[in-house]
């Protein structure tokens, strides 16, 4: 004879197992785009570029001064905003037409190639900017 329980239960381990893999897959998704989309570097900041080093460097007195940032990653920074090569020229040409005497001081990483400095300084001559200023830091 066949004693039957009193109790019957609503689910079974099959989907137990389903539900808990299915709250580690969400877990996991959860917590790689929190730190994929946290660690961005488009969404950093402080931008930590390393100058070179230079002997004889200065500081700049003037207050009203444009910074254009080149990150080892070869993205282009107006202040804090990204931009492309087209892009700088229309952002420091509004610049400029509010102050002809503006300062630009060019950021560059020590890694980033010779080549994206000078498209960034063909692109600040072509708009007519004299006072350019690059950063460096004192040995």
């Amino acid at each position: 004879m066949k004693i039957a329980p009193r109790h019957t239960y609503l689910s079974s381990l099959e989907s137990i197992a389903m539900t808990d893999i299915i709250l580690n897959m969400f877990i996991f998704f959860f917590i790689s785009f929190s730190l994929l989309y946290t660690f961005n570097p488009s969404r950093i900041q402080k931008l930590d570029i390393k100058l070179p080093k230079a002997a004889h460097a200065s500081t700049i007195e003037k207050q009203e001064q444009v910074n254009i940032t080149l990150s080892n990653e070869g993205l282009i920074f107006v202040g804090e905003d990204i931009v492309s090569i087209k892009e700088l020229k229309s952002a420091i040409g509004a610049k400029l037409r509010g102050d002809p005497d503006l300062i630009v001081i060019l950021r560059a990483d020590r890694l980033v190639s010779f080549n994206k400095i000078v498209g960034v300084l063909d692109a600040l001559t072509e708009l007519g900017i004299t006072n350019i200023n690059i950063a460096a830091v004192k040995e």
